[in-house]
């Protein structure tokens, strides 16, 4: 899951982004508003997390700039603010959950899920498909009940795939759903790791749709 966090601490910043990696997130950064709405026009992001001061503005300008473009992305509000007005505001705005500083990095990696997991209308914490269980708070997989090493990328995009079953996913978008902005990506990346992931999982899990991209499909 690919996260934009808004916050002009450049300490918290940084936690944030290391701490969201730990958990499996892909986290960009920026610390204004005027870099937030730039960024937000180009590029989809699965969450947003979102500080309420910034130097050029506040955060509730961000959010009310994205829902009238109609941009549903899920928004958690981080702030110092601890006035029930601040909260009602930034809900009424259009925000999804509310956080007030200081947090805890797990609770803001439970409260991501949750909302990512809202926004594609599922109830259900777990993914399964066929045979395959993926556990996105642990991180874990489990192929028949047997737990599967796989390395961070492998995991992401099996995670990507089970969220969106059926659907066929480019190449492209699964590269933006792995790397940040200033990740260098291989021109192969993402083929070899579907290859690792094939041989772990099975030939017929993961199905190339030629010219398209891939989906998840029925074991062979």
């Amino acid at each position: 899951m690919r996260i934009l966090i808004v916050e002009d601490d450049a300490v918290l910043r940084d936690g944030l982004k290391v701490g969201l990696a730990i958990s499996g997130f892909t986290a960009d950064a920026v610390e204004s508003c005027e870099e937030a709405n730039a960024v937000l026009k180009n590029h989809a992001f699965d969450a947003l997390v979102l500080d309420l001061m910034l130097p050029d503005g506040s955060g509730l300008d961000v959010l009310k700039s994205m829902r009238e473009r109609r941009d549903d992305t899920p928004v958690l509000l981080l702030t110092a603010r601890d006035g029930v007005a601040d909260r009602i505001a930034g809900l009424d705005t259009g925000a999804d959950d509310y956080l007030g500083k200081p947090f805890d990095l797990d609770e803001v990696a439970a409260r991501l899920r949750a909302l990512v997991r809202r926004a594609g209308g599922r109830s259900r914490t777990v993914l399964e498909w066929r045979h395959l269980r993926l556990d996105p708070s642990a991180q874990l997989v489990e192929r028949g009940g047997e737990p599967v090493r796989l390395s961070r990328r492998e995991y992401s995009i099996l995670h990507v795939l089970m969220a969106h079953p059926g659907r066929v996913l480019s190449k492209r978008q699964i590269e933006e759903k792995l790397y940040g902005w200033q990740e260098e990506v291989e021109s192969n990346a993402v083929e070899v790791h579907i290859h690792h992931l094939r041989s772990k999982l099975g030939p017929g899990l993961i199905e190339t749709v030629r010219g398209i991209g891939y989906r998840l499909g029925e074991e062979a």
